[in-house]
């Protein structure tokens, strides 16, 4: 009797794969590139391709594109995987490469997730690209200048692929509901407004969104003819769980706290609150923000509101003290408090500008008056000579002088009109006057 295993038929691909575009006809998306015309589109179709990069978030179609050139292509192809290979492998593909170049043949070498690579397995590409013996195609999801090392990145072009945008997800999943190789050959039943919440949950990738019709479609009720119908509360289900694209050390980590310190300063409440959301919600440590906060508390308020500093390290206390989620409010109401607070940046003018001075002068001698004499030599020595200590002053005030004598004069806190600033900027005032007049 013959036996069967789990191994016997072939497991049928998932809905991404089997509507995989085949041709740039019918590529989703990434017009900017692809469209009658762009650059890349006229590349490919006169197989005149160079070593590129393509960079973009998942599942907008950087492999695809891969596959499409390697399908019009006249050069050999040879897909490769910075995941499961390493210098060995690079090294072996470099040879079959080299060996197609004396025969006259190009090799086109893609390389998926070539950001995993580290400095060294990059470096071993580069002669290989310089005489010629490779045309590389990398697809990154992480931002090439910090990623790809410089060399390399000088020889290729960058082309930055964009998330898909709803209504091209909507044009993507309604084929995929028609097309024989989708659920063509069934049939089901799902309105557009579950189609566009699929859409949106799937935040610009086109896998995503085949994965989740798949899924929804995969659970429809079946009545008796076969017949399949999506319903909400099934489609709810399935869409419970929005996944935010973050990634907390890379590119996307310093974009949203960049939004949330920005939309702050441009005293935007809302904008804040939303960047914050969005950060939290990706898994953020709430820690991080809250140390940012602290930091805008000086650098974009100040003595604006002094008061915003004491908000901000509460804030991180109370971070500390309960965590996440509960301390999401404190953060709210920490982002409010700088977006709403009166804006000076004469602090970080300040440092700036003396950090500057202290840089190109670094053996500027402290004045002899304002230094310490704790020994009799130093006393001796004219240390602390001419000191003037303000509080036996009936205006708690001295002329004594405190910057070196090449910096006499120098200005670093220059006090703006807004909020309590305007108060200190008055109080400056009345001292330059005094010490002016003694």
């Amino acid at each position: 009797m013959e036996q069967y295993s789990l191994f016997t038929k072939e497991a049928p691909q998932p809905l991404a794969a089997r509507l995989r575009p085949q041709t740039l006809d019918e590529f989703v998306g990434q017009t900017h590139l692809l469209g009658p015309g762009k650059v890349l589109r006229r590349l490919i179709e006169s197989d005149q391709v160079s070593s590129m990069i393509f960079w973009g978030p998942p599942g907008v179609g950087k492999t695809t594109l891969a596959r499409i050139i390697a399908n019009r292509t006249k050069s050999a192809f040879i897909d490769f995987s910075a995941v499961t290979s390493g210098i060995r492998e690079i090294r072996t593909v470099m040879q079959q490469a080299e060996d197609n170049r004396r025969y006259g043949d190009r090799t086109i070498l893609f390389v998926d997730e070539i950001h995993r690579f580290n400095k060294a397995q990059q470096d071993a590409f580069l002669p290989f690209v310089e005489k010629g013996s490779i045309i590389l195609i990398g697809a990154t999801t992480e931002n090439p200048s910090f990623e790809i090392n410089g060399a390399l990145l000088s020889r290729c072009k960058v082309f930055v692929l964009q998330a898909l945008k709803t209504e091209e997800l909507m044009g993507l999943l309604r084929r995929a509901v028609s097309d024989p190789r989708g659920f063509g050959k069934e049939n089901v039943s799902i309105t557009d407004e579950m189609l566009n919440m699929i859409a949106v949950f799937s935040n610009g990738d086109a896998r995503n969104a085949l994965s989740t019709l798949e899924m929804v479609v995969l659970n429809g009720d079946v009545d008796e003819v076969g017949n399949i119908t999506v319903t909400m509360e099934t489609l709810e289900q399935c869409i419970s769980k929005k996944s935010l694209l973050y990634d907390k050390n890379g590119e996307e980590h310093y974009n949203l706290i960049s939004a949330l310190h920005k939309s702050m300063r441009n005293s935007d409440p809302d904008a804040a609150v939303y960047w914050l959301a969005r950060m939290l919600e990706a898994g953020e440590d709430p820690l991080y923000v809250a140390r940012r906060v602290v930091r805008f508390a000086s650098e974009d308020v100040g003595l604006a509101d002094p008061h915003a500093l004491e908000i901000a390290v509460a804030a991180y206390q109370a971070c500390h003290f309960i965590g996440m989620p509960e301390c999401s409010v404190h953060l709210t109401e920490a982002v409010v408090y700088m977006s709403m607070a009166p804006k000076s940046n004469a602090m970080d003018v300040a440092y700036l500008e003396a950090k500057q001075d202290a840089l190109q002068q670094l053996d500027e001698p402290v004045p002899l008056n304002i230094r310490n004499a704790p020994t009799g030599l130093m006393k001796d020595l004219g240390y602390g000579k001419g000191y003037k200590y303000a509080h036996d002053y009936e205006d708690k005030l001295t002329s004594m002088q405190c910057l070196p004598d090449s910096l006499l004069g120098r200005e670093y806190f220059r006090p703006t009109e807004q909020g309590l600033e305007a108060k200190y900027k008055k109080r400056l005032e009345e001292i330059k006057t005094w010490k002016q007049e003694h």
